[in-house]
């Protein structure tokens, strides 16, 4: 997978992908991972890439032209499966898209910043808008880093055992259950019997039925 990312904040970007899981799936070539100063799109003075609304209201926005250039000129080396901008009022980001957008080739990642984009790029460049949540932050940066996290864990190969993910909360509708680890005692609190029992089948038969009791405790809303 090839991700590419246009951003006015570069170096905002950069410290997420070289630690832990991402920085492993870029050093095993699983992934590609490019950032793209839109401010290199722009023959403006001061590298300018936003102007004031029309109409009047305050904040900045970014403006269409360097974001198409930028957008164009990759496309002319490659196809991309989808162009996304991260932005508030996007759909919000859940499990079963992520698995989706892990299985693209090509994808770009269009960053908001200011008061977002001149509305002509979102209706003529970009394929898919998301949010990570109902909420406004500085600029789509952390969201695509956000994103880019979801997807890449699920890259074949990315995670030591590919079994992790598919157990991971959501993936079917349902939260994670109960983790435990050593020691079996610790100061009288100790790990459920079953789960020290070697018996496979019920064990798998528990972590279902507690998945199914913390779903409906915390968040019943993903059965309905």
């Amino acid at each position: 997978m090839r991700i590419d990312i246009i951003t006015v904040l570069p170096e905002l970007m950069t410290s997420p992908f070289e630690a832990s899981i991402m920085k492993r799936a870029i050093e095993k070539k699983l992934v590609e991972v490019h950032f793209h100063n839109l401010r290199d799109y722009t023959e403006l003075s001061y590298n300018q890439v936003d102007d004031y609304q029309f109409g009047g209201g305050a904040g900045m926005v970014l403006m269409i032209e360097p974001i198409d250039k930028c957008i164009s000129k990759l496309k002319s080396e490659r196809t991309y499966d989808e162009v996304i901008y991260m932005t508030p009022d996007g759909e919000t980001l859940n499990q079963r898209m992520a698995n989706g957008i892990s299985l693209k080739e090509n994808i770009i990642i269009l960053c908001g910043h200011y008061k977002g984009v001149d509305q002509r790029v979102r209706d003529t460049l970009i394929t898919r808008e998301i949010s990570i949540g109902d909420y406004v932050l500085s600029g789509g940066e952390l969201g695509a880093a956000v994103l880019c996290d979801t997807i890449i864990r699920l890259i074949p190969g990315v995670l030591n055992n590919e079994t992790s993910a598919l157990t991971d909360s959501f993936q079917d509708n349902l939260l994670a259950p109960p983790v435990y680890t050593r020691p079996s005692d610790y100061k009288g609190l100790k790990v459920p019997e079953i789960l020290l029992s070697g018996n496979f089948p019920k064990i798998e038969k528990w972590r279902e039925d507690e998945a199914l009791k913390r779903t409906e405790r915390l968040r019943p809303d993903l059965l309905e």
